[in-house]
């Protein structure tokens, strides 16, 4: 905040009545109008006639500090403060320069000991408001700035003053969470003036803060008077609709800014409303248009650090994340300081997997934004993906074949570092057939370990064992995995690996000690169109001399994004060696084709979270007729605290599978996750 002609009306006034012998009046009048370098030479001049005349020293050195010089303004007052150590004349021109030099905490010092003095004096008074707010000191200072008004009421720099100490006073509180506090002193200046600019604007990002898109809209409408305003007060509308998840209509005002913005003649209005219909673009996913006008804006702009702020965020709604880590690295080399930058940044190295990057990155924006709350949010984020988890999983199922099955999973999740991340797992089931009067039951044991070898590596591994009884049967068998994950391409992920497992899907097959062995390969490409393939396929070969191979692929389209709307088209297909159907489902061939829809929330906002599949289609066994086919899958979870989530889920489904025969099966169970740990068990 610039007070630096904040005395210079009381000033003129005693110069007026002391220098008129000199003929100082041009003197004066380039002061009063802000002409401070021809100040300067002016009074320089009277100094050389009349060096002692204490006007022409005191109107040089505010030309000097107000010009280009504080320091030696500074030093010129303190040298007429040892002459006229009483004069408050020279005292407030000394206390002003402070703040010029920016020495708050001398000058809070200084202005307190005038205050003593002069306690009533309205130059006083509103200079030591200005210097304890400059020192963020803001209710003390709002107390000062209403006494200098009591003294001269309306004031048009004490109203000033009061205006942006409030400014202040309301920023301090939103920076402590504060919002209802803060909107009370932005509305107290907007009751002073309704149209105040820089009120409404701070009142509108309280709301966008708090995420209430439809307070932020109601006080950008209010700023809608002038063009270069209604190009601004459109521009908030689109983001305010942003917030809500409202993308169409953001899209909308957007564009009503950009066509505004073109025939105005403020080229920075013109720049706001360009970056903001491109990133609106972004949020619909109109990429081709808002690369096209990236271009554009990267030749009429070449050293604008908000066009690459743009090619970053492409890169971040794309996938491509290291090309906004380069970019978001160009605008921190401009501007060390960018909050775009430094938290841009943050969120790209945590989306390709560079976890300490991101931490830093993250605590380097609380460096030069204190408090703020989205860096703030993130370190937690980082910090809670991190913590101990124990999981509880509960099962029963049945089929048609008169095959039950309880199951019960515990496992426990350690991450040792960022990149290191340790397991261990125990399994019951109990499966029976009513038909039969087959029991058997099988506990598995597992160790895992996840290692994350470079952004685009991550490496598993788990061993263990099964050990199966029954009537008929006991024994013990390995169990394993081993696999990586690679990213090929920007938008591609690739898993291969090996894994060893027992079939247990019934007692009977428990009893025959099945073991497969199975190679597999998942990869999935998502388009940035929404159209994605997944593709996999498993190589089995069992240890009944028999093998198998799986083919699945699925293209998909996503039709929203928040919530998500996935729907799409799959494809099976089976194979086995050799056939064995009294002993388990193994056709020479077996095809099945469906359509299915996706419902996902994914609103980290929300306690409630879902995740419901429903599907149809045909499947085709051998030679013979094909058979309709549906399957229904559910998720629904809920947030009990910040470390605590309770789920239930449920399967039904007709579908083939590679264990059985055409059936109809059923389960359901509940699903626990508790983070026991509040924090990581490592340094983060």
């Amino acid at each position: 905040m610039n007070f630096r002609c904040l005395l210079v009306a009381l000033i003129m006034l005693f110069l007026h009545s002391n220098s008129k012998a000199q003929e100082m009046e041009e003197g004066f009048g380039y002061l009063e109008n802000g002409e401070f370098s021809a100040a300067e030479t002016f009074f320089a001049k009277i100094l050389k006639s009349y060096p002692e005349n204490k006007t022409a020293r005191l109107c040089y050195a505010r030309a000097v500090g107000l010009h280009d010089d504080p320091s030696t303004a500074r030093d010129l007052f303190s040298d007429l403060l040892k002459e006229y150590p009483d004069d408050l004349e020279v005292q407030l021109n000394y206390a002003e320069s402070l703040l010029w030099n920016k020495d708050y905490q001398e000058a809070e010092v200084y202005y307190k000991q005038l205050v003593q003095e002069h306690p009533n004096n309205f130059g006083v008074l509103l200079g030591y408001a200005n210097t304890l707010s400059n020192l963020k000191k803001y209710e003390k200072a709002l107390g000062l700035v209403n006494k200098s008004l009591q003294v001269s009421p309306q004031n048009p720099n004490a109203m000033l003053s009061r205006k942006y100490i409030r400014l202040g006073y309301a920023n301090q509180f939103l920076t402590n969470r504060n919002y209802e506090t803060a909107i009370r002193y932005l509305d107290e200046n907007l009751d002073e003036n309704d149209q105040d600019q820089e009120s409404l604007l701070n009142k509108a990002n309280v709301y966008l803060i708090q995420k209430d898109g439809a307070g932020a809209r109601e006080v950008y409408k209010k700023l809608a008077l002038t063009k270069s305003d209604s190009i601004m007060a459109l521009n908030g509308i689109s983001l305010s609709y942003h917030i809500d998840g409202e993308e169409k209509e953001a899209l909308i005002y957007a564009e009503k800014a950009y066509d505004l913005a073109e025939t105005s003649a403020e080229q920075e209005r013109l720049l706001d409303a360009e970056e903001r219909y491109v990133q609106a673009l972004i949020w619909n996913r109109k990429f081709a248009q808002a690369e096209d006008l990236i271009s554009e804006l990267k030749q009429k702009y070449p050293e604008e650090s908000r066009i690459l702020a743009l090619e970053a965020s492409m890169g971040m709604y794309t996938g491509n994340f290291r090309n906004s880590i380069e970019n978001y690295k160009a605008i921190l080399a401009l501007d060390s300081a960018s909050f775009d930058g430094n938290l841009g940044i943050a969120n790209a190295y945590f989306a390709n997997s560079e976890i300490l990057k991101a931490r830093n990155a993250a605590e380097r924006t609380l460096e030069f934004y204190t408090n703020q709350q989205d860096a703030q949010q993130f370190l937690t984020k980082l910090k809670n993906t991190y913590r101990p988890l124990v999981e509880e999983n509960i099962s029963y199922s049945f089929d048609n074949g008169d095959n039950e099955a309880v199951a019960s999973m515990t496992s426990l999740v350690l991450p040792l570092s960022t990149k290191l991340e340790v397991s261990g797992a125990y399994t019951f089931r109990e499966t029976m057939n009513s038909n039969s009067d087959l029991e058997a039951t099988s506990n598995q044991f597992n160790l895992s370990a996840r290692y994350r070898w470079s952004p685009g590596l991550l490496l598993r591994a788990n061993a263990g064992f099964v050990k199966a009884n029954s009537s008929q049967t006991e024994y013990t068998n390995a169990v394993g995995e081993i696999a990586a994950g690679l990213k090929p391409f920007v938008r591609d992920d690739l898993e291969i690996g090996y894994r060893r497992d027992i079939q247990d899907f019934n007692a009977e097959l428990l009893n025959r000690q099945i073991a497969g062995n199975h190679f597999f390969l998942n990869n999935n490409y998502a388009t940035r169109y929404g159209l994605g393939w997944y593709l996999q396929y498993l190589h089995t070969e069992q240890s009944d001399d028999n093998t198998r191979d799986l083919l699945f692929t699925s293209f998909y389209y996503s039709f929203l994004k928040k919530p998500v709307l996935k729907g799409g088209l799959n494809y099976q297909f089976i194979q086995f060696k050799n056939q064995v159907p009294t002993i388990y489902f193994s056709p020479e061939q077996f095809h099945a084709t469906e359509v299915f829809l996706n419902f996902l929330s994914n609103d980290p906002e929300s306690r409630l979270s879902y995740d419901l599949t429903a599907a149809t289609g045909f499947q085709f066994i051998e030679d013979d007729e094909k058979q309709g086919t549906y399957r229904l899958q559910g998720k629904l979870g809920y947030n009990i605290s910040d470390r605590f989530i309770a789920g239930i889920y449920g399967n039904h489904s007709n579908i083939a599978s590679a264990t059985a025969a055409g059936f109809t099966y059923t389960e359901f169970g509940i699903n626990l996750k508790w983070n026991f740990k509040k924090a990581p068990l490592f340094a983060l």
